[in-house]
């Protein structure tokens, strides 16, 4: 009988972490991952929790969600020069219209200086380049949804400019996932895989964030990584803030950087959601950024974006 009971508490710590301390670990497949306090006292189902997270689709709706709203939008774009100084920006003030499946940007009021524009009036650099694609309308766009379901962003058929473009909104809406076509890193931002558990600690906590009760899962490159082990790292850090009554995202913080022959960089963003009329949005971002590719010039680049009066 004592080794039944003592096969018993094995299999309950094991299952559900009941009697861990705190501190204590838990490994899921081949992650190996902290508990805190709080998290061990509100006795979480652990194994539960990292398959939400790693399926988690909320990040994304959130913006296919502007797809079909009226918003207004504050947009700061800079470009600093070696020392640090803004050597271009761009400041503007923007209005999403959203009707029957399409919708239009309208700029409201816009502010530029240094070189952000070309003389054809298009962007001088990619940085704004980029933001514009993920967030502004120039002409009117039609058959918009926002249904994630078969939404899956992919580059397959695509090339040069809008390649990359995919590329960087696989980045930012799906951190974490393997990108196709990205020479040299391919599913090396993949961290969830077993294949990179090796290279990250994992860690789940509990804090009040933006007014909502929220899981906090983080995930954080090991310090001690080196040689081989640490060029296999893109992403550096990722901490996702779920609320605890949704399991939505309610914020996210990651940085990434990489070095590789042709190019480099290295990026954090920051992103806070709001709900509104039912949806869940972004309503901040933040990017810092300082990338290099082979033959184009470096750049250096700062932009924020707050949104709000949403309706539909």
């Amino acid at each position: 009988m004592p080794a039944l009971w003592c096969l018993l508490f094995l299999l309950l710590l094991f299952a559900g972490g009941l009697h861990a301390q705190p501190g204590d670990t838990l490994q899921i497949d081949k992650k190996v991952i902290t508990l805190s306090e709080i998290v061990i006292r509100n006795n979480i189902d652990v194994p539960s929790f990292i398959k939400r997270v790693e399926n988690d689709t909320s990040f994304y709706k959130a913006f296919r969600n502007l797809r079909v709203l009226n918003f207004t939008s504050l947009n700061d774009i800079r470009m600093m020069d070696k020392k640090g100084n803004v050597k271009a920006s761009l400041y503007s003030k923007t209005f999403q219209w959203a009707e029957n499946g399409c919708r239009h940007t309208q700029v409201l009021r816009e502010e530029a200086t240094g070189d952000i524009y070309n003389r054809k009036g298009g962007y001088n650099y990619y940085t704004p380049e980029l933001y514009a694609s993920l967030f502004f309308a120039k002409d009117t766009i039609c058959g918009e949804t926002n249904i994630v379901k078969g939404a899956e962003l992919q580059v397959r058929g695509k090339s040069g400019m809008a390649k990359h473009k995919e590329q960087l909104k696989m980045l930012f809406f799906n951190p974490g996932k393997a990108i196709p076509g990205l020479p040299f890193i391919g599913n090396k931002t993949a961290i969830f895989d077993d294949s990179m558990a090796a290279l990250y600690d994992y860690s789940i906590d509990m804090e009040e964030r933006l007014g909502e009760w929220c899981y906090v899962f983080t995930i954080k490159a090991k310090e001690e990584l080196k040689g081989f082990k640490k060029d296999r790292v893109v992403i550096d850090e990722m901490t996702t803030w779920f609320s605890t009554k949704t399991m939505e995202v309610i914020a996210r913080n990651y940085s990434m950087s990489y070095k590789a022959g042709v190019y480099d960089f290295d990026v954090t963003m920051q992103v806070e959601m709001t709900h509104t009329a039912g949806y869940l949005v972004p309503r901040l971002l933040r990017y810092t950024g300082n990338w290099h590719v082979v033959f184009k010039k470096r750049e250096d680049g700062v932009f924020t974006a707050t949104l709000f009066d949403f309706s539909n």
